[in-house]
């Protein structure tokens, strides 16, 4: 997959008017203005976190989430960490966030969750790994984890049961 699509705006800070969901894959429908608003609240929510760290997201003008195929997300899983298996949510520290809908309706059933719920988590998971959290070792793990929860649960999403870490 070519990754040059980008997205811009002139918006000096990022807020709801700086959030972009696009839908590159058909297989799946989703309601991509039910999500572009999530984003723009969300966004902003995590913004209230760390607030005196310079991170990623507040340096940020515009985030980009692009929701694509399995088929996508495998060719950029492997271009990027050389694995061909797809996966839910890659973020890329130049604010652009991919999401794998079809991993994300296999996660969905699989965790009790809608299609809707698990595409907004994957959103809040990226948004974070921008604001400087890491899921890499288990208790950066477990914090981003709760702190996703917590933000999800804030915002009146509910999400099934998700694996201890």
């Amino acid at each position: 997959m070519n990754r040059q699509i980008r997205f811009t705006t002139h918006s000096k800070t990022l807020g709801p008017e700086g959030v972009s969901v696009r839908n590159l894959q058909r297989k799946i429908p989703v309601n991509v203005a039910e999500l572009e608003t999530f984003a723009g609240n969300a966004v902003k929510r995590c913004l209230q976190l760390r607030k005196r760290k310079r991170t990623r997201l507040r340096k940020l003008n515009a985030v980009a989430v692009w929701l694509i195929s399995d088929r996508r997300m495998s060719k950029l899983h492997l271009q990027v960490f050389g694995d061909s298996d797809p996966t839910d949510v890659i973020t890329f520290h130049d604010g652009e966030i991919f999401i794998s809908v079809e991993t994300a309706r296999r996660n969905a059933r699989e965790f009790c969750n809608s299609l809707m719920s698990e595409i907004k988590f994957c959103i809040v998971h990226g948004f974070l790994h921008l604001h400087g959290f890491d899921d890499r070792m288990p208790a950066d793990a477990r914090k981003m984890k709760n702190t996703q929860e917590k933000i999800l649960r804030d915002m009146g999403i509910r999400i099934g049961i998700v694996p201890q870490i």
